[in-house]
């Protein structure tokens, strides 16, 4: 209930469009069926898309709609496969949280000649005209939240640090429109250190075709951190790590904890992440991980819920940004939500409080 006030006090002037949409028969389509949705998500590797996946079915049947949820292995013709059998079923709308965002230009004309709205869910669909919203979090922000963390706890904003700093900078999977965001956000923070020699990245890949990770992948993250390490900080300790994604995270302290790091005489070194999954915020609470970023996918899965509504009602959505997302193809008109970093001061009030994560489940 606090997920559904929160969005519906933050997009209330949509909601007099979407409960009219309701009032006009939310549960039908244009047969006078009950409505269809179609739910494309990526992998069930990570807790947090198992969520993604449950939270869009419940609010979906809020509104009265029946729902397809698929899973794709991470496969991203597994994907395109199975949102070809969802539009041939007759689904009236799509929501897609891609593999691959550059995939979908031919099954998504398909899509378009069936009049199937199409929503792109966290993830933008990359290279084709046909979607026709985006339901995302403030992705530049999270890149940003990130950065912050390492520049504020080395001391580098109000100069209290003791530098130079080391750091070596992670980045997502490079078919993840996201990736691309998180990272030119945090470099925007990191940059003017890198250049001014407070922090050094010793490895110097800085750039991001050097230093992203297929698929989010925790185990290739590990064994990147492994292979810096062995090369470069046989000398010297690395004081930070930028990672993008709390799997990614957890690699990486696992390498790191292999190389010494993790005792009173060598502390581990500052480590971010995102989407506070349990077994980060575990790892922050036992000194391991340093921060993550909390999106609470409640409020997104409510978010498209309403988009999705809209659509098939003919009605246009709330949308907050009309700017910052081409897919090469179109701007994808977009609502933001607001990302939050949580550390070791804060995460029982955002995460627990909120009732985001049990208090049992972090035991």
């Amino acid at each position: 209930m606090r997920a559904r006030t929160t969005v519906a006090a933050a997009i209330s002037t949509a909601l007099a469009i979407s409960l009219t949409a309701c009032g006009e028969g939310s549960d039908s389509g244009s047969d006078g069926k009950a409505a269809s949705v179609g739910i494309a998500m990526p992998t069930k590797t990570s807790q947090r898309w198992i969520n993604d996946g449950q939270n869009m079915v419940d609010e979906l049947k809020g509104f009265g709609y029946t729902t397809t949820l698929k899973y794709a292995d991470n496969d991203p013709k597994n994907q395109v496969a199975q949102v070809e059998a969802m539009i041939d079923s007759g689904v009236d709308a799509l929501v897609i949280a891609s593999v691959n965002g550059k995939v979908f230009n031919n099954v998504l004309e398909k899509a378009k000649a069936a009049d199937v709205a199409v929503i792109s869910y966290d993830r933008l669909i990359l290279g084709t005209p046909n979607v026709d919203y985006y339901a995302t979090f403030d992705n530049v922000k999270v890149g940003t939240i990130q950065a912050d963390y390492i520049s504020e706890g080395l001391g580098l904003v109000n100069g209290s640090g003791k530098g130079p700093f080391t750091v070596e900078l992670f980045a997502g999977s490079p078919d993840d429109n996201n990736t691309k965001y998180f990272y030119e956000a945090a470099m925007e923070v990191l940059e003017p250190y890198i250049q001014s020699g407070d922090l050094i990245v010793r490895s110097g890949e800085t750039e991001l075709n050097e230093i992203t990770t297929l698929r989010w992948d925790g185990p290739t993250a590990e064994k990147r951190m492994n292979k810096l390490l062995d090369a470069e900080y046989s000398d010297q300790d690395i004081d930070a790590v930028l990672s993008p994604y709390d799997g990614m995270s957890l690699g990486i302290i696992k390498a790191l904890k292999a190389h010494g790091y993790g005792t009173a005489a060598k502390p581990l070194p500052l480590v971010t992440g995102q989407d506070a999954e349990v077994p980060s915020i575990k790892a922050i609470m036992d000194g391991d991980q340093s921060q993550t970023v909390y999106k609470d996918t409640r409020e997104l899965a409510l978010v498209t819920a309403y988009m999705v509504n809209s659509v098939v009602h003919g009605k246009k959505p709330a949308l907050n940004d009309t700017r910052t997302y081409d897919n090469g193809k179109k701007v994808v008109p977009a609502y933001l939500l607001e990302p939050v970093g949580v550390d070791k001061a804060n995460y029982e009030q955002v995460l627990v409080d909120s009732g985001y994560i049990k208090k049992s489940d972090l035991k």
